[in-house]
């Protein structure tokens, strides 16, 4: 589940920078691949090269076992269904081909312990030579299919907590109690501790909130109980109307984020206490700079920079079509201050027609993957002032569908795992 990885790279006798042979392939450096460097004050940046592919986020179904008041579903017209025992054995024949093998997340808009084979899916995957990971909100995460996914191989298990207290996490997860998930965790990290190496790394996934924010102390503390070594913490994106009130993020993309980008200063920091006293002024810094240092650790606003992209990811839906994203996996309505924007689905093409690997290396999904590394999208997040920034069709730049300038994932304020 860690994002660090430290390698050497040497410069020859004509001047060029020459990788380790394991570390050029761990990061998908093949002969004549053309990267992204971005070079600052003692660091340069190396970016994922758009021809890599990492990550392949697997869809089994994107139906659900819970109401959330948060959810997509609640306002969506989508048909629901789950992943053909055909499509998912094009998966597998895909990541045969990909050297080395992109890690697979099973989860997308869907509970995947829903999926009657979801066992199956795992433990193959796995057999493929790919590392796994699995997302879910705990209920149906009984002892029996918890040691039947530890004995598939799962890697990393992501639980999706969004509340400490049994009040605030019924606010919200309608229909679900956390004692019962509490002690499915519980359980699942006993049965977990008895296999090589502790078993599958454990992360709680929290979707921020005005009604849960004060709950996230507790959720760190409830997660140390239970074995959790990631906490991921994203923000609300409303789906109704009713949720824009919710929302935690209106000033930092209601109005500009301090001085222009190239005036902006660059903030270095040390280690010193958060608390009443640092807490206010480090808020206004984060406003202000266009970047942080904390102890040598960038903390960049990620504005204008897909997360997806960069890291080297793609997402197949329960009916194999193939997406760049998360948020282009199935057409919705978002809403911000009360404004809809809908955003139709985007897909490259379907395993049904075409393998996993023809669709990655389609000419025109590189040219997009480009497209959006560059990031020349209107800036429709802060602007919000035409009929354009109300769906994903087109741009006032002249771009077409789909358009990025409106994506909260691109701006750091949505993540997932």
């Amino acid at each position: 589940m860690s994002r660090r990885f430290r390698g050497w790279a040497s410069v020859d006798d004509q001047g060029r920078l020459v990788f380790d042979p394991h570390l050029a392939d761990r990061l998908g450096l093949l002969p004549g691949t053309k990267v992204s460097l971005e070079i600052e004050e003692g660091e340069i940046r190396l970016s994922h090269p758009v021809t890599r592919l990492a990550k392949v986020y697997v869809e089994p179904t994107n139906a659900c076992n819970l109401n959330c008041r948060t959810c997509v579903r609640n306002e969506w017209d989508e048909p629901i269904g789950q992943m053909s025992a055909d499509i998912f054995e094009r998966v597998i024949e895909g990541l045969e081909h990909f050297s080395p093998r992109p890690s697979v997340f099973f989860g997308g808009f869907g509970e995947p312990l829903t999926h009657p084979q979801i066992v199956e899916m795992v433990a193959r995957t796995k057999a493929a030579g790919s590392r796994t990971e699995l997302i879910t909100n705990g209920m149906l995460l009984t002892d029996h299919r918890g040691k039947a996914l530890l004995a598939a191989g799962l890697n990393a298990l992501w639980v999706s907590l969004d509340g400490a207290r049994p009040e605030s996490y019924a606010d919200i997860r309608l229909g679900a109690e956390l004692p019962g998930v509490l002690e499915n965790l519980r359980q699942f990290y006993d049965d977990a501790r008895l296999y090589p190496g502790g078993g599958p790394q454990i992360g709680l996934a929290f979707v921020a909130m005005r009604r849960n924010i004060t709950d996230l102390p507790d959720l760190l503390r409830l997660g140390s109980q239970i074995g959790a070594s990631r906490f991921m913490v994203t923000n609300l994106l409303p789906y109704a109307p009713g949720m824009c009130a919710e929302t935690l993020y209106d000033r930092s993309l209601g109005e500009p984020p301090g001085p222009p980008t190239p005036d902006a200063p660059m903030v270095d920091l040390p280690r010193f206490d958060l608390d009443d006293l640092t807490l206010p002024p480090l808020f206004e810094a984060t406003r202000l700079a266009r970047s942080l240092e904390i102890t040598g650790n960038g903390r960049s606003k990620g504005e204008n920079r897909c997360p997806f992209i960069a890291r080297g990811t793609l997402a197949v839906g329960w009916d194999g079509g193939v997406s760049p994203c998360l948020p282009l996996l199935h057409t919705h309505t978002s809403y911000w201050e009360g404004s809809a924007r809908r955003s139709r689905r985007y897909t490259t093409g379907s395993l049904e027609d075409r393998s996993l690997e023809q669709l990655w290396n389609d000419p025109a999904y590189v040219a997009f993957r480009l497209k959006v590394q560059e990031f020349d999208f209107s800036p429709c997040v802060l602007c919000w002032s035409c009929e354009l920034s109300e769906t994903n069709e087109e741009d006032c730049f002249g771009n077409l569908h789909p358009t990025c300038g409106g994506c909260l994932w691109a701006q750091g304020v949505i993540q997932c795992p």
